[in-house]
């Protein structure tokens, strides 16, 4: 599964999961700062990664929107509010955990929440 964390999240998790063998780039990263939430998920799509965020109710809204849109999606993961942001390495193995019991990855338009 490819990965694209939302700007919340630290770039310094994504360098720590791709040294545990994930393919995952951050908002950061790709200069994509200051994008709002929709363009933050359009990015993903386009580049055909799941995003992860924490902001819930907002990606929940956005991807009916896309659904209903019909624009690209490629699936977003929530993780937990009871993974901080600052947990680098716990939420580098959270997402390396979630890769390996989904091999398949997830459907367009799916959300799905990390259990931690």
């Amino acid at each position: 599964m490819r990965f694209y964390l939302d700007e919340d999240l630290s770039d310094q998790i994504a360098i720590i999961a791709r040294s545990l063998g994930l393919d995952v780039l951050s908002s950061h990263e790709c200069g994509r700062d200051g994008l709002d939430d929709e363009g933050q998920l359009l990015a993903a799509a386009e580049d055909g990664r799941c995003l992860v965020a924490r902001n819930r109710a907002d990606f929940v809204a956005w991807t009916v929107r896309f659904f209903e849109r019909e624009s690209p999606h490629s699936g977003v993961l929530l993780l937990p509010e009871s993974l901080p942001p600052d947990r680098f390495v716990a939420i580098a193995r959270a997402l390396v955990e979630y890769d390996r019991g989904r091999p398949e990855g997830l459907s367009p338009y799916t959300i799905d929440c990390q259990r931690r």
